[in-house]
């Protein structure tokens, strides 16, 4: 009897600490989506990106036309001519490999731009939505744009509008 007793007790208090907690949810996205400033960073992003990527897509392609030819003259050529070439075209792999990986890499150039031109912005909003939860008094912020799953949220709950005006410039 005391276990149970014990057991509703410390439930009660469990239901009424969680009660006490104020939260609020927000869209990130569509914070971002709203500073002018990120538009214009993820465009130079995707130019830059799109402009590496057509880079090695160019190097690959050469390969291909490597491989093809020597496909091709493969049986009129002598085994030291075909170790050659096969090495030539091992090594323009290898290099359009490394290519892509200094661009597209843990560490590559896209993470780099990405770091700073988005980083400084995204920076900018989670501190625009810490000092909106400290002034308010929310406890939790849960971003719904992040990946959490929220089964249903009340939209006079989504503060997602209020953090868009503490941002200068955001629209």
């Amino acid at each position: 009897m005391k276990k149970i007793l014990l057991a509703f007790s410390l439930l009660v208090i469990t239901s009424i600490a969680a009660q006490a907690q104020r939260y609020c949810v927000i869209d990130s996205k569509y914070i971002l989506e709203k500073v002018p400033e990120y538009n214009n960073a993820q465009k130079q992003l995707d130019a830059a990106s799109d402009a590496w990527q057509k880079e090695v897509d160019a190097k690959m392609q050469g390969i291909d036309q490597m491989y093809k030819s020597y496909q091709a003259e493969r049986p009129m050529l002598s085994e030291d001519a075909r170790k050659k070439r096969e090495d030539e075209i091992v090594a323009k792999e290898k290099e359009a490999k490394d290519l892509q990986k200094k661009y597209f890499g843990y560490d590559g150039e896209v993470f780099k731009k990405r770091q700073s031109l988005v980083k400084p912005i995204q920076d900018k909003v989670f501190n625009a939505v810490q000092q909106y939860a400290q002034s308010r008094g929310y406890d939790l912020v849960y971003d719904k744009a992040g990946g959490i799953t929220i089964f249903y949220a009340d939209p006079k709950l989504d503060k997602s509008d209020d953090i868009v005006k503490l941002i200068p410039g955001a629209k």
